[in-house]
């Protein structure tokens, strides 16, 4: 009796499964018939194929991004690259988030805290990992040209703890009265 139940339920599951399967080729069918298939989003990138660009404004000048997953503006998972030239350096800063690096070529040296200070740093060279937890202060530098991977939660964003340290910012005119 048992064993009947089992089959039964399998059987009704496979027809379930088969009608799913008919209906999603049905509708690819339709839909490809009246408008042209969107691109399937990209899923595997090799170093070659990354698509470098300029990082949002409030990253400093030099660095470049590429986009893995996601949108690094918006809420949800987005996972970037940035790469930067050596003696590269981000001001102290915190996010409102989590940040997760990982060291993919270089030296990354990242600092806690809200003053810069080269003596409080640690090194995390190629293959390392940091996660800074939303909201810690700290600040880094690059030692050589360094591939950095960042995931985490979005929106991405940097917030100064020194203002006049944010690209974004209108620097102020020593000589304007």
């Amino acid at each position: 009796m048992f064993t009947r139940r089992i089959v039964i339920a399998c059987l009704l599951l496979c027809s379930f499964a088969l009608g799913q399967t008919a209906a999603a080729k049905k509708g690819t069918a339709k839909k490809s018939e009246t408008s042209k298939a969107a691109p399937a989003k990209k899923m595997v990138w090799n170093p070659d194929e990354l698509q470098w660009g300029a990082p949002p404004p409030f990253v400093p000048l030099g660095a470049q991004l590429a986009v893995l997953q996601g949108d690094p503006s918006k809420t949800g998972l987005y996972t970037v690259r940035l790469k930067v030239p050596d003696g590269y350096k981000i001001p102290p800063h915190w996010h409102p988030t989590a940040e997760n690096v990982t060291v993919i070529s270089g030296t990354l040296k990242v600092g806690m805290g809200a003053k810069w200070d080269e003596t409080n740093a640690t090194v995390i060279n190629t293959g390392g990992f940091a996660s800074v937890p939303a909201r810690m202060k700290h600040f880094a530098w690059s030692a050589g040209e360094t591939v950095i991977q960042i995931h985490g939660m979005g929106p991405l964003m940097i917030n100064y703890v020194n203002p006049a340290d944010n690209p974004v910012q209108p620097k102020k005119d020593a000589t304007a009265k």
